[in-house]
């Protein structure tokens, strides 16, 4: 299977964003990035749209519906949020979109610190195995993987998918 690259998937994607902002009369969208490689992804994208805008950083880890089973990693951190998210129009960025679960923890915080106006939901990779009705506004690629395949992002630079599978992870 032939991977897609980041650096031609970034560039189209910040035209599409531009575009969709444009048809929704949003001039100053908010950016918010999820932990890891979502921040990657925002930073990535922020950089192609020669924006200064700060970025919101949510680590979700504390909202995930899986935590008691998965526990908590050593290292997580709080999410970091510049500025108001009350009555702002978002840009939640994201690497991959698999279950939908980690979209659904990351609204669940983003409310939990004010109600937006919009959320405009970016993801680099949409893998089709949602088990939550969530779907991204912009979407990189859209990939089908064997049950026992995962794609792993690495960077932030410069970003690389990678393919995995289950026995060797």
């Amino acid at each position: 299977m032939s991977l897609p690259d980041p650096a031609v998937l970034i560039p189209a994607m910040a035209r599409q964003l531009q575009a969709h902002l444009q048809a929704q009369n949003i001039d100053n969208p908010r950016f918010v990035g999820i932990h890891t490689g979502g921040v990657w992804v925002a930073n990535a994208l922020l950089k192609e749209l020669d924006s200064q805008e700060p970025l919101g950083i949510l680590n979700v880890s504390f909202y995930r519906d899986d935590f008691s089973r998965s526990g908590l990693h050593p290292q997580v951190r709080p999410s970091e949020l510049p500025f108001e998210i009350e009555d702002q129009h978002l840009v939640l960025i994201d690497d991959v979109l698999m279950s939908g679960r980690t979209i659904r923890a990351a609204l669940n915080e983003l409310f939990d610190y004010g109600r937006p106006a919009s959320v405009t939901l970016l993801c680099l990779l949409d893998l089709n195995a949602r088990e939550l009705p969530i779907r991204p506004d912009i979407v990189g690629a859209t990939l089908s993987l064997e049950q026992n395949q995962r794609v792993k992002l690495t960077g932030p630079e410069p970003l690389a998918i990678q393919l995995q599978t289950l026995d060797n992870l």
